[in-house]
């Protein structure tokens, strides 16, 4: 099995991952608060969220053992594991970013958000809804009796997801004396990716929320969202924010498990496409006959900022798998010729 190589936790790099294994209607944002102000906002401006990928720096003691350590929760057995919630163990060094983004698909797709209206269909017709393409349909659908480590095996076999995932890849530009990558040491700093997904989608009977990390033996049930009841037309936006509380006081737990001064934490959240929401918004303008109003105009400026950060992100991912060696080497010839560099 090829190698996977480590990725960067940004936005604009999950978002294209997406997009490259056919992923539609989805994006990655980038959570910079927990606080209940920025969690609302979240679900008001994306309408919908459907999980968070958290990013922290990885502990041997965390992960030895099934029982609950540091106060997370403890794995469920494989007996216990719901049978419509999808959690792979990891199986293949540094295929836990991916894997986590993958957890949160196919949970999502689960619950009627990703398969369309047949059974066998990949393409919803709804612009609104989550569509994992076929790619990831054909794997799920594949892998949906296997128990964890085959799902984790099927996940590190696949070449499609490999391919995709390594095209992120920094350049390699200096090797061991054998020709082989650099290998993580115990001085270095290794980081970890899990998600964090709602399961259930009866909101009459409430909701689990599962923290997935491939490491684990089980998922790990973070809380419960109780039904509350409401049939007001918020229902949806009330329940993605009962949820997100519940996952931010598990994520606050894993944080406090470090000391005061470690910072090096990232968490993202895979939501609806931002720009489909603003462009339904507009089309809703245009069709009540609102032509040349404030409203409007301030849609389509931020459906303009949003197309304009897309195109950065590709900039940015351009940059990231261009190699700037010969450009160095170069640069350096040139110096050397015209006298410039100085000499020890």
């Amino acid at each position: 099995m090829s190698d996977w190589c480590t990725i960067e936790s940004d936005p604009g790099v999950f978002t294209s991952l997406i997009e490259s294994f056919g992923v539609k209607n989805a994006q990655l944002t980038e959570l910079w608060s927990l606080d209940d102000d920025s969690l609302t906002h979240l679900v008001n401006e994306y309408g919908k969220v459907h999980g968070l990928i958290f990013l922290f720096k990885w502990q041997q003691e965390q992960h030895s053992s099934s029982s609950d350590v540091g106060g997370t929760g403890k794995p469920l057995s494989p007996d216990d594991i719901p049978e419509s919630l999808f959690f792979a163990k990891q199986v293949t060094t540094n295929a836990c970013a991916t894997q986590a983004i993958l957890s949160v698909l196919f949970n999502a797709a689960s619950e009627g958000e990703g398969e369309g209206e047949e059974p066998d269909s990949t393409i919803t017709t709804d612009p609104h809804k989550l569509d994992i393409g076929p790619t990831l349909h054909a794997l799920k659908s594949f892998t949906t009796s296997f128990p964890p480590d085959l799902k984790g095996e099927a996940i590190g076999a696949s070449d499609e997801i490999r391919t995709a995932h390594n095209s992120f890849a920094r350049k390699e530009v200096f090797l061991m004396d054998d020709g082989k990558k650099r290998v993580a040491t115990e001085d270095d700093d290794v980081f970890h990716f899990i998600a964090y997904v709602p399961h259930g989608n009866n909101m009459d009977s409430g909701r689990n929320v599962y923290e997935l990390d491939g490491l684990r033996p089980g998922p790990i049930l973070s809380g419960v969202v109780e039904a509350d009841g409401s049939s007001s037309g918020s229902t949806s936006t009330a329940h993605d924010l009962a949820w997100l509380q519940v996952a931010r006081s598990a994520i606050q737990t894993r944080i406090e498990k470090y000391a005061a001064s470690e910072i090096k934490f990232n968490l993202m959240a895979l939501t609806a496409d931002k720009r489909i929401g603003i462009q339904s918004k507009i089309q809703s303008l245009m069709d009540a006959g609102v032509d040349n109003d404030e409203t409007l105009a301030q849609m389509q400026a931020e459906l303009a900022c949003e197309e304009e950060m897309r195109l950065r992100w590709k900039e940015e991912n351009e940059r990231r798998r261009h190699n700037y060696l010969p450009l160095c080497v170069e640069l350096i010839r040139a110096l050397a010729g015209s006298g410039k560099l100085p000499e020890y």
